[in-house]
């Protein structure tokens, strides 16, 4: 297993508060996962456009053309 430097650092802080090796990695990634459940989703807002084209979605083929056209 590597362990990386800035969390090296961190458990010889938590090791310097009195803490062993594998009860300071324990917390660390204790507190990793509660931080990942605890953060709000991000919800997805749908913004949409006035562009001047109304478009029947209905058919694919035809918002193709509407597309391709080089007017």
């Amino acid at each position: 297993m590597v362990i990386d430097s800035d969390v090296a650092a961190e458990v010889t802080r938590l090791r310097g508060q009195g803490m062993g090796v594998s009860e300071a990695l324990n917390l660390l990634a204790r507190r990793g996962m509660a931080a990942q459940t605890s953060a709000p989703g991000t919800r997805y807002r749908h913004r949409t456009a006035h562009i001047g084209l109304k478009v029947d979605v209905s058919n694919v083929a035809d918002v193709l053309d509407l597309l391709d056209d080089d007017r």
